[in-house]
């Protein structure tokens, strides 16, 4: 273990489970012992997700017969070793510590708190914290999964062609989450939002989902002595009119930017995409005046490609 623990080999994960295993035959003590020096034996992920997890699940301590007060040593332990394991390598260990404590309220406070401190000091990327975001979540707690969803867009920045980001699915999953939360967390993600994306069709698709009742609430408005649900914001109004303007300046900044190496075989798609930014101007309230400004100004700055605004006047007059 120790002559490899700088040079990963293929077989290290296997022979990782076997030491394991050969200290669960030996005993309680052999356990401990490996995991009190973990950090000359193993790597943090592996000491987390492997040591640590398997030095602690129901078959292990079964197989030991521990007392109840040697049981929550061992347990203690392995939490220690998880949390040291999240401190040195957040990116990897902090969901599977978070997990490894959840049962033990002060070690998960711990766990989340080293997450906190790790997005602070760019110490996690933001896919790793809108996967602990999505954990937090599923554990019923909304208000820290959007306290790492709001830390997660200060790492993020999908540009005006990057429609198909892999963080997209995971911003829709903070917007809707900031939705069904309330006006003040929309408020306060908003400016995020259109801090990190450029993108204007998914900023188009933000908006169009916030456009309706937040998610969860319309099925209450049928039941008996229900409340009446809070109506979807305006997007006259803010936040959500920051956000129209910031799509709709998008619009515009892609369409020159597609224009400037345009070449005829993308005129239909060029075309498509303006139909697009048709929808979207028009949710504004002069939405029709600005459109055609916007349209005017593309006729103007680029006349020279005539065939190409030919098509522009015949879909859009």
């Amino acid at each position: 273990m120790r002559m490899t623990l700088n040079t990963m080999t293929w077989r290290r994960r296997e022979m990782v489970r076997w030491l394991v295993s050969c200290a669960t035959e030996i005993g309680v003590q052999a356990l401990m012992n490996i995991m009190q020096n973990w950090y000359s034996l193993f790597t943090p992920i592996e000491a987390t997700t492997i040591v640590a997890v398997t030095g602690t699940t129901p078959a292990t301590l079964l197989r030991l017969n521990l007392a109840f007060g040697q049981r929550d040593e061992l347990c203690a332990r392995a939490r220690a070793v998880a949390l040291q394991c999240a401190m040195k390598d957040p990116q990897n260990c902090s969901l599977p510590a978070l997990t490894l404590c959840e049962k033990d309220h002060a070690a998960f406070e711990a766990a989340y708190q080293i997450v906190l401190d790790s997005a602070a000091a760019a110490g996690m990327g933001h896919s790793h914290l809108f996967t602990v975001a999505r954990y937090m979540e599923h554990r019923g707690l909304p208000l820290r999964a959007y306290k790492l969803a709001t830390l997660a867009f200060s790492h993020l920045s999908i540009a005006f062609n990057q429609d198909t980001h892999p963080a997209v699915n995971d911003v829709l999953w903070a917007c809707s989450l900031s939705h069904s939360l309330g006006k003040s967390q929309l408020s306060a993600i908003v400016p995020l939002i259109i801090q990190s994306v450029q993108c204007a069709p998914m900023l188009s698709d933000i908006l169009r989902r916030w456009s309706l009742p937040p998610p969860g609430l319309a099925a209450l408005s049928g039941r008996r002595h229900a409340a009446k649900p809070p109506a979807a914001p305006g997007l006259d109004k803010a936040p959500l009119c920051q956000l129209l303007e910031a799509a709709i300046a998008a619009y515009v900044s892609t369409t020159h930017s597609r224009l400037t190496h345009i070449s005829p075989r993308h005129y239909s798609e060029f075309i498509e995409f303006l139909c697009k930014a048709r929808e979207t101007f028009l949710l504004a309230p002069d939405g029709h005046l600005q459109f055609g400004q916007f349209l005017d100004n593309l006729k103007q700055t680029y006349k020279g490609k005539k065939k190409l605004m030919l098509l522009v006047r015949e879909r859009f007059g």
